[in-house]
């Protein structure tokens, strides 16, 4: 069976999986959307984030992209309530203490205007009086709502969290709900880190 890489925009409150356990009622899941059997996330995005998600059925590419000792690069887009100051950006930069364990170096800019994304549906919570910020943040580990927790720690609370790059791949020009084939020249490198 030849391998598959699909690129997915996955759209707030879906699941990162193909099904759902009906604990918790019907939830949408990965199936809603992609009609490709066989491939699975690299990875995860968690129900109330958006964003990238890689898609395959080749195991080995899997483990080099989700293994953390692998140090591989997620950008993400947060939004976050108020507006950081520099030495809570300095503090992510650094490093979190999340559970008794340290996160690695982060890099962490804030950005000038807010990104351009579609509209998230439904909206995040509007309060007149208290300000936000965009960060666009790049870590190279992927530990249990990392970001949500970095954030919080510093006392930003994250309101929106979208992927919008997985090293080399990016979001650009997927809508919340679209996949596609990744081209050659996205597997090239990919190629390379499983040879």
């Amino acid at each position: 069976m030849p391998y598959r890489y699909l690129l997915f925009h996955k759209p707030y409150d879906v699941l990162c999986q193909f099904t759902d356990d009906g604990e918790h009622g019907t939830r949408r899941t990965l199936k809603d959307y992609v009609p490709v059997t066989g491939v699975y996330p690299v990875g995860r995005l968690d129900r109330d984030s958006e964003g990238l998600l890689l898609l395959t059925n080749h195991g080995s590419l899997q483990h080099r992209l989700s293994d953390p000792k692998f140090h591989h690069p997620r950008t993400y887009w947060v939004q976050v309530e108020r507006i950081p100051d520099d030495a809570a950006l300095q503090r992510l930069r650094q490093g979190i203490l999340i559970q008794g364990i340290k996160t690695r170096p982060a890099i962490v800019t804030l950005l000038p205007e807010e990104p351009a994304l579609p509209l998230r549906d439904p909206p995040i919570r509007f309060r007149k009086t208290v300000p936000t910020a965009w960060l666009e943040l790049t870590l190279t580990e992927g530990r249990n709502r990392q970001v949500r927790r970095m954030t919080a720690a510093v006392n930003f609370p994250t309101l929106r969290l979208v992927r919008v790059a997985i090293g080399h791949l990016q979001l650009t020009g997927l809508a919340p709900g679209q996949w596609r084939d990744i081209t050659p020249d996205e597997l090239r490198p990919l190629q390379d880190l499983c040879r």
